[in-house]
């Protein structure tokens, strides 16, 4: 693979604007090899000095201390075609070189070159330099977080022995303060004795002192940390009451026995700052491959102007990328081996090996066996549709006199396993896209590392559905009963029921099997859309209820299992679920709980974010209900009252739903971007499926048209209704696609590549100054 490709294949999705700008570089070289090429100095000179270098005296394998290998003499300097200059200014170094072979043909060329060159270094350094500014502010927040757990600790556990010490503080507490102390392990351990001035002997006879001692001698020479932080703290409210989920904010708890000191209490915080230490070394990590990455950049690009313009000027302007922040700075390295020391005492019980394993970010192995899983239920699937279909015409099914009976009492069985089969296809569709266009889903919706599920597994679950399903389809196919006994076989008639059981025991499954950590991810997510609005919504959350809402009919469906096989005499086929008040009413019931959800949990982020806006998103689920209710009412009394107010509110919600969908949800028809009606930054590189999908998202938003207009289709009325909630499936696997790209560019105008992690203590300082 080319360096230009592994290099954007290797950014951070939502950084991709700060990474040097690599492609628009190349253009350069280009331009500059295909106006130059007679120029060129033959290569011959080049490889005589290569051959010479053979026969010069041999300078030896060890070097100097502080004498780096890009480094060369003032002669050499002096013999540049460059002169980089480092200019203060406006708070911040940025660099200027200037080009002294101005004379050369051409030369205009590689000046604009080099000027490109030092806003991409400008830029690259100075976004670096904020981004460690950042993390050590983190780290200091985090050493304040570690000053109270270890305080907590010691409550907790009802540790009362006074260590006597010579020293006013105390090893523990200080060793948390060189987390993000940069001085070398003397100062140290000098702040870890108390001491104002120790020298080299006594800090060294001071450890050797610790290692000779006897374990039961040791701790006579360490101290307990002090439990005064206790005062100056705040515990999350969600730690100390766990009953009251709506709360999430910190209470003031002054006094150490206002806090409770119990070991759940200890657990809960512990677990708050591993997923914080976890999420800080993840920042580390990527900023250490930022840092990395660009260095690289910068060499390769430099590399190919020295190749192309047979001048020597790498390894000069390669030793200003290296003396400026972003190749020089160290404080990254010091702070990750800090996390992982204090990680591995504090939380893997000194275990390096587990603690480096869950401090790591986790890849996501490809299995060949999931791809041949796939493959074989696809090949399963296409097989059974056609024997469905050679069944159905071998019968001649379509003119039975049991298929009208069949349509009314088992076909919306069976339609539930559509619905959800076609969802979770139009889910696997998004992944691969989102995957093809860099969308960082994974942290849109906040799946831990390694478990989020790909395209491929979902097409495996789907698939697998889907065999099951059409299995059952096949082996119910009897459109006349049993002339021995007079009614349909009951095993035959119980399959739905029993495949619609095991789909729910499997998610509900707790042993680590079939993606446990997805199926508790889901649940987690649907038991806040169900308590909407208990809990803060969260990104993931309202995405699920949003799919809910374009899920009407399964709900129905599943309504309609309950009435069938509850109520009805389903070894006869036949039911009052239609004529049954009850079941009406529900009927109405079922179809506006997913937008009675979604409504409150935008009642809740109106009252969390103060965002107008969530206002008025609220003002269009609840259009969309009452157009919903009088769709349905009209459709089960076909009155003109009923017709009238159908057609207006359908008609309201539909407008007003449609231009959220386009204007907020997708971030479209932005009159003066430079993508006229579009915006301005676009993943997919072909602006016709912009307009496309804006012409298909109004189109499909109208399908409740038939509802209304009573139109003379030789359908049967299952099947239009059906049909209809495959165009809804259909419009909202679009709409997913587009709704993510706009989060992701959101993220990325903003840089915002990590999540926020709820910290278990509050100091009383912090909430003065957010005050």
């Amino acid at each position: 693979m080319k360096f230009g490709k592994e290099f954007v294949s290797q950014m951070v999705p939502e950084w991709q604007a700060a990474y040097m700008d690599y492609i628009s570089l190349k253009t350069f070289l280009k331009e500059i090899n295909r106006l130059k090429p007679k120029y060129r100095q033959p290569d011959s000179p080049t490889r005589l000095q290569r051959a010479l270098s053979l026969y010069r005296g041999f300078s030896g394998l060890i070097q100097g201390q502080n004498q780096r290998a890009s480094s060369f003499d003032d002669d050499d300097v002096e013999n540049q075609d460059i002169l980089v200059n480092s200019v203060q200014g406006n708070g911040s170094r940025k660099y200027e070189t200037t080009f002294l072979m101005a004379a050369d043909e051409g030369a205009e060329y590689e000046q604009a070159f080099f000027r490109k060159l030092d806003n991409e270094l400008n830029k690259v350094d100075k976004f670096y330099r904020s981004k460690v500014k950042e993390v050590v502010a983190e780290a200091e927040t985090l050493t304040k977080q570690m000053d109270a757990l270890i305080a907590f600790r010691i409550k907790a556990e009802k540790v009362e022995v006074e260590f006597n010490f010579s020293a006013s503080s105390d090893i523990d507490r200080s060793y948390i303060h060189c987390f993000i102390c940069g001085n070398d392990s003397h100062e140290c351990i000098t702040k870890c004795v108390g001491a104002t001035e120790l020298d080299n002997e006594q800090s060294n006879y001071i450890g050797q002192e610790i290692q000779e001692e006897n374990p039961e001698n040791v701790a006579s020479i360490i101290s307990l940390a002090s439990q005064e932080v206790l005062n100056h703290v705040k515990l999350n409210q969600a730690i100390q009451v766990p009953s009251r989920p709506a709360k999430v904010n910190c209470v003031s708890i002054n006094k150490q026995a206002q806090m409770n000191f119990t070991k759940d209490n200890l657990k809960k915080i512990q677990k708050l700052l591993k997923q914080a230490f976890i999420e800080f070394y993840y920042k580390l990590l990527l900023l250490k491959n930022y840092s990395f990455l660009n260095v690289l950049a910068f060499c390769k690009i430099m590399k190919k102007y020295d190749k192309i313009t047979s001048r020597k000027v790498s390894k000069y302007y390669m030793r200003t990328v290296d003396d400026s922040y972003l190749g020089n700075s160290n404080e990254v390295i010091k702070l990750m081996q800090r996390v992982e020391v204090t990680y591995i005492k504090h939380f893997s019980n000194s275990n390096r090996s587990k603690g480096m394993n869950m401090l790591r970010p986790k890849s996501k192995k490809e299995r060949h066996i999931i791809t041949f899983c796939t493959g074989f239920f696809v090949g399963c699937t296409a097989a059974l549709i056609l024997a469905l279909i050679l069944i159905i015409h071998a019968r001649d099914i379509l003119n039975k006199e049991g298929r009208a009976q069949y349509m009314e009492s088992m076909f919306p069985l069976y339609s539930l396993f559509g619905f959800i089969v076609l969802h979770m296809l139009m889910y696997s569709a998004n992944i691969y896209f989102w995957k093809r266009y860099r969308v960082n889903y994974s942290f849109i919706f906040g799946f831990k590392q390694g478990t989020e599920l790909g395209f491929r597994e979902v097409l495996l679950l789907s698939f697998a559905l889907a065999t099951l399903a059409l299995t059952s389809v096949i082996s119910n196919l009897d459109m006349e009963m049993d002339p021995k006994t007079g009614d349909y076989q009951a095993l035959t008639e119980l399959i739905p029921l029993i495949l619609v059981m095991l789909l729910t025991i499997v998610l509900l499954c707790p042993f680590n099997i079939l993606y446990r950590s997805s199926r508790f991810f889901l649940l987690t997510a649907l038991f806040h859309c169900i308590c909407a609005p208990l809990y803060k919504v969260k990104f993931q959350d309202f995405f699920l209820a949003d799919q809910f809402t374009s899920e009407v009919q399964a709900f129905r469906s599943m309504e309609y299992y309950i009435c069938h096989y509850g109520w009805g005499d389903y070894k006869h086929r036949q039911n009052t679920c239609r004529t049954n008040d009850v079941f009406n009413t529900f009927y109405f019931i079922i179809a506006v709980i997913p937008y009675w959800s979604r409504l409150l949990q935008c009642v809740r982020r109106f009252h969390d974010e103060k965002d107008p806006m969530q206002g008025y998103n609220a003002l269009k689920y609840f259009l969309t209900i009452v157009a919903v209710c009088t769709r349905t009412a009209y459709g089960l009394d076909k009155g003109t009252g009923w017709r009238a107010l159908a057609w207006t509110f359908s008609a309201m919600a539909a407008i007003y739903g449609t231009y959220w969908d386009l204007v907020f949800d997708w971030g479209l028809l932005q009159r003066p971007s430079k993508n006229r009606w579009l915006r301005d930054k676009l993943l997919i590189p072909y602006k016709s499926v912009y307009f496309g999908a804006m012409i298909l998202n109004v189109l499909l938003r109208f399908a409740w048209l038939q509802t209304v207009l009573n139109l003379n289709l030789s359908l049967h009325k299952e099947k239009l209704t059906a049909i209809v909630a495959i165009l809804e499936i259909i419009r909202r696997g679009i709409w997913n696609f587009f709704r993510l790209e706009n989060e992701h560019l959101n993220n990325v105008g903003k840089f915002r590549a990590f999540k926020s992690v709820p910290l278990p203590f509050n100091y009383d300082e912090d909430e003065d100054r957010s005050d």
